[in-house]
């Protein structure tokens, strides 16, 4: 046998073959495109569509609310229909939303244009996951890190590309990045076109019970019945809240009767507030309430891109198994309460002793960043039932959905109570990685189980 070449041995450092390398080119491809964007938005809005601040903010707000069903929306279907023509679909809508921008300057079709964007945004996010995680089965984790890795890099080079085309200064730039953003999608479709379609065990499941008595064909890119999937091989331990079906029939289990998983849930919408942190709350503490220079607050978002990029897939180890991440929750738990308090510290003393402070406190909330994500993705898919997975994973998407439109108010909310309030952040999101460690507790044999709570006990 030959030496093995570099090419090579990368490969067999990602999970899921071919396809989940080729779903890592569709990832990064699409956040170059969310890089140029992201950037640009606000400036597109206000200088070609010529909107004002508050038409800015309700098309901004609706958007956002209306996307919020794109997660659930998405996993409900990837169950019941195949994976990769369902992202290619979504991958399309989000192309045409994007070029549709160009042709309207109207607030109601932009918001009605914008809502679809943000509805495709949401739903492709849920369904890039889902395929991660049935092509990597138990290595999922690990393929978790690389994807987030390739993110990071994918929205520096766009917001860097986007950056570099600003210097021009004209209403055509702003159209032309739009252009670009329509394109990545474009390109992420095609690449998904050449992906395999996962094995699914709720599909495997459903054509079992379409002709009872008669063994049920399997789909192609899918394992016969009977045969282990890589879902099926990876723990899972919730089982699900539902009656148990009539003899002779098979009922999917359904997440929004699943007490336990919506509790789980709404915890999740808590922890992924440090996204907020960073795209709202140290920004706007940084130039409003500290001596710090405001050059270093642009700084401060790229150290944070940095070290994901550096870190991510290292912290994988945190989330190898269901007992790793339940028991990694007590460090994230350490990292946003030092985040906090480096935050509400960093009003006092000299512009040196300010700057140190803000960046002790985007370093620590960049270790929460990258440790609730490890634990975040494990814990969310072992806990769902594999023949139901893709609505379960849906409806976990929500927590980033409703974080999203509510963050931003619960950080200008610490904002405006002050050192105090970051304090107060800081204890609160430790105590839910408590609440959490509660919930999903160790059955002492390395398995997870769900204490018997309900979301308004939680």
């Amino acid at each position: 046998m030959g030496k093995p070449t570099w090419r090579t041995a990368l490969s067999d450092r990602i999970p899921g073959g071919r396809d989940g390398r080729r779903m890592l080119t569709v990832t990064f491809v699409d956040r170059i495109g969310s890089g140029l964007w992201g950037a640009t938005a606000t400036l597109y809005f206000t200088y070609a569509a010529g909107l004002g601040t508050a038409e800015i903010g309700v098309l901004l707000a609706v958007s956002g609310s209306v996307g919020i069903a794109g997660p659930p929306l998405g996993g409900l279907l990837a169950d019941r229909v195949p994976l990769r023509p369902l992202l290619i679909i979504v991958q399309l809508v989000r192309a045409v939303a994007s070029l549709a921008l160009l042709t309207t300057t109207d607030l109601g079709l932009l918001l009605a244009i914008t809502s679809v964007g943000s509805l495709g945004d949401r739903a492709a996010s849920v369904l890039t996951k889902l395929y991660a995680t049935r092509v990597a089965g138990p290595e999922r984790v690990r393929y978790q890190a690389i994807s987030r890795t390739a993110m990071n890099v994918g929205w520096a080079v766009g917001g860097l590309a986007a950056a570099a085309a600003l210097t021009g200064g004209t209403v055509t730039v702003y159209r032309w990045l739009l252009i670009g953003d329509a394109l990545s999608f474009l390109a992420s479709a095609l690449f998904t076109l050449g992906c395999a379609e996962p094995p699914s065990a709720a599909r495997i499941a459903a054509k079992s019970t379409s002709a009872p008595g008669e063994p049920a064909a399997s789909a192609p890119g899918e394992p016969a019945p009977g045969e282990p999937t890589p879902d099926e091989t990876a723990p899972s331990e919730s089982a699900p809240s539902d009656p148990a079906p009539a003899p002779g029939k098979t009922t999917a289990p359904n997440p929004w009767r699943d007490r336990r998983y919506l509790t789980y849930t709404a915890g999740e919408a808590v922890l992924f507030l440090d996204d907020s942190v960073f795209k709202v709350g140290l920004p706007l503490w940084a130039v409003t309430a500290t001596s710090a220079p405001h050059q270093l607050v642009p700084l401060l978002l790229v150290l944070n891109n940095v070290l994901v990029v550096l870190f991510q897939v290292p912290f994988a180890r945190f989330g190898a198994t269901p007992h790793t991440a339940r028991t990694s929750l007590w460090p994230l738990a350490g990292a946003f309460l030092l985040g906090g308090a480096a935050l509400a510290a960093s009003t006092v003393g000299a512009p040196w002793l300010a700057a140190v402070t803000l960046v002790l406190a985007a370093t620590a909330f960049t270790v929460a960043e990258m440790l609730h994500a490890t634990i975040s993705w494990e814990l969310s898919v072992v806990l769902a039932p594999p023949t139901a997975q893709g609505a379960y994973l849906g409806v976990h998407g929500l927590a980033q959905a409703v974080q999203r439109s509510a963050g931003p108010l619960a950080v200008t909310a610490a904002i405006a109570a002050g050192p105090l309030g970051w304090l107060g952040l800081g204890a609160g999101l430790a105590a839910m990685c408590g609440a959490q460690h509660h919930l999903v507790r160790d059955r002492g044999d390395g398995a997870l189980s769900v204490a018997p709570v309900t979301v308004s006990e939680h």
